[in-house]
């Protein structure tokens, strides 16, 4: 009778080994690293709308640069790219009209302007020409509106990501920026900092809960590298290092959390402008969007990629992204849509937001180009269907 009390663990043993085969057969669906880490992400090319030339308010309209989506007032905001050349540096406020005639195929009927809001420096006073370059634009639950600048290097002007008061335009406070960012010259030479018109192209807001204020997460990121993170191998116009900053901020603080390596693509053959320029957030695990576009000979080719923050070293202390980097994870990255195969035109496209919800309940996502003033250039409306396939519903 010794063994007796053995025995039923004996017969479970023997039950576990017969199951195992069966466990690990191909009916059990085998889940790659990859899936764990990405959404299985699902995107419709629905049409494009181009913004005819006009002014508005006196102001000519054009250089929109960034966008961002009001869901409470079914309302968008656009950064204009203007150093304040053509008219203060300011916002628009954007109405689009969808046509759902057709539910399963909505396309952008036309796109309204409603306003027009100039932004003040921390004195009150409209930006003077020549000294702000803005670039991203994000709504934040604060009734409030956060706008970077890539800053002026060859004047010797940082870059910023300050807060904005939605309806007034005044501004409210600057985000802590570390001192690499700002230009460094020497001997007629710029040796650190952002280099020209290639600072805070990238600017989003983490996705929140409706109704919360505080804390909430900010991200923005370089257009290229750093003066000092560049080199042969990883230049500015090329395959750079570029880096991304993130922060926590509610309505009295703003805290720097960390720093990420956010590497850029090998531009295609032939291009002579190559740049990161924009993030977006896209729902409350943690998954992001980026924008990566490139200017050569063959015209304006844009990718978009899905991002994961998750297991990116903090690059905070480090001085240099040159060389070898051992132990340095980057933002990790998987392709999304060559824009290059929707078979149009391309423009250059520079901001990304999510949009108004379409009529089957998937989410819309919204890109608009940069025109930079150019008549042979023209502002470009890309509207798209959004939705994570494995939940078969909207991401946001």
């Amino acid at each position: 009778m010794g063994d007796r009390k053995f025995r039923p663990m004996i017969g479970i043993i023997t039950l576990v080994m017969m199951l195992i085969p069966l466990l690990t057969g191909c009916d059990l669906p085998q889940v790659s690293a990859e899936e764990r880490i990405f959404l299985n992400l699902n995107l419709d090319f629905l049409g494009e709308y181009k913004l005819p030339k006009m002014n508005f308010q006196e102001t000519p309209v054009g250089g929109l640069s960034a966008i961002t989506y009001d869901r409470q007032r079914d309302l968008f905001y656009a950064i204009s790219d203007d150093r304040s050349d053509f008219a203060p540096a300011r916002f628009y406020t954007l109405k689009l009209a969808i046509d759902s005639t057709a539910p399963q195929a909505p396309k952008i009927q036309t796109v309204n302007l409603q306003n027009v809001t100039t932004i003040t420096n921390e004195d009150g006073k409209p930006y003077a020409k020549g000294t702000v370059d803005p670039e991203g634009i994000a709504l934040s639950p604060l009734e409030t509106l956060f706008i970077s600048s890539e800053g002026i290097p060859k004047q010797d002007i940082p870059p910023f990501v300050r807060e904005f008061d939605l309806k007034t335009g005044q501004w409210k406070r600057s985000l802590p920026i570390p001192k690499r960012y700002a230009p460094k010259i020497e001997a007629g030479k710029l040796v650190q900092g952002v280099g020209d018109n290639l600072g805070f192209e990238a600017l989003t807001l983490g996705s929140i809960s409706p109704g919360a204020i505080e804390p909430f997460r900010l991200f923005t990121a370089t257009e290229s590298a750093l003066t000092q993170d560049a080199s042969p191998e990883h230049p500015q116009q090329g395959a750079s290092r570029n880096r991304l900053l993130h922060y926590s901020v509610d309505p009295s603080h703003a805290l720097l959390v960390s720093e990420q390596l956010y590497s850029m693509e090998t531009p295609p053959e032939g291009a002579l402008y190559h740049g990161l320029t924009e993030l977006l957030a896209i729902d409350q695990g943690g998954h992001f969007l980026s924008l990566e576009r490139s200017f050569g000979a063959k015209g304006f080719s844009v990718k978009l990629y899905q991002l994961a923050f998750g297991s990116a070293t903090d690059t905070i202390r480090i001085e240099s992204l040159k060389g070898t980097l051992p132990g340095v994870q980057p933002v990790r990255k998987k392709l999304i849509l060559d824009l290059t195969e929707l078979g149009i035109r391309l423009d250059n496209l520079e901001g990304m937001t999510l949009g108004p919800r379409l009529p089957d309940g998937t989410s819309s996502l919204v890109l608009v180009s940069d025109d930079n003033f150019n008549p042979q250039q023209v502002t470009q409306f890309l509207l798209f269907r959004l939705r994570a396939i494995a939940q078969d519903k909207p991401v946001h």
